[in-house]
């Protein structure tokens, strides 16, 4: 071979082994991503449908979903000293046997056991629920009947230097306590805790005296 050739070929290799070389893959076609795509969002649908016909029953949640552990009994509990508080605030402050409880909250199907736990255990030792002759009412932290026993309530706390009260705690203890309060008046005085919780205290009038500068 012609010695020129030869020198030709090798530069050329050279030069070919001194240039990168860059392997193109080839791009997923659109159809076979939109089909994953797809296949993923009816498998994570069809879980998601699944898991919430587990998990209600008739548009509403399904406690019987934790049967057989705490949670459902707990759920149960939770439910029932809710009911219990709602309605002494509405003023049905009268007792309840626990089969009428059971009904008003729509718990009339759950277990013996779970009956005996709520009787035994759950409901008298809760301290938001007391027994009355053998039925159950709810036991707020005030026991207030009207506008009266509220405004005793904070004269009998500003005449022992206990300061003012939780609005909380008086609206979970008077039935339709925002408008017996709104009735006081200027007998009340609302101040506002740093962690935006109100407290009530008794406006003392008497207290109210001119000063001499």
């Amino acid at each position: 071979m012609d010695p020129s050739l030869l020198r030709e070929r090798e530069l050329f290799k050279k030069r070919a082994l001194s240039t990168p070389a860059v392997e193109k893959r080839p791009a997923p076609s659109s159809d076979s991503s939109s089909s994953k795509k797809k296949k993923a969002k009816v498998e994570q649908g069809g879980s998601s449908s699944s898991k919430q016909n587990t998990d209600h029953s008739n548009g509403s949640f399904n406690l019987k979903a934790l049967s057989g552990g705490s949670g459902y009994k707990f759920g149960v509990l939770a439910k029932i000293v809710n009911y219990m508080k709602t309605r002494h605030q509405r003023g049905d402050t009268h007792p309840l046997t626990l089969e009428e409880i059971l009904d008003e909250t729509q718990h009339l199907d759950i277990g013996l056991k779970q009956k005996q736990w709520l009787m035994s255990e759950a409901l008298v030792n809760n301290p938001k629920i007391e027994v009355v002759d053998g039925k159950y009412a709810f036991k707020p932290k005030y026991n207030l009947k009207d506008k009266k026993a509220l405004l005793r309530l904070l004269d009998k706390h500003d005449q022992r230097g206990l300061g003012g009260i939780l609005l909380e705690d008086i609206e979970e203890g008077l039935p339709n306590a925002q408008k017996a309060i709104k009735a006081l008046g200027d007998q009340i005085i609302f101040v506002n805790r740093p962690d935006k919780k109100k407290i009530l205290f008794y406006n003392d009038k008497g207290c109210q005296f001119t000063v001499d500068e």
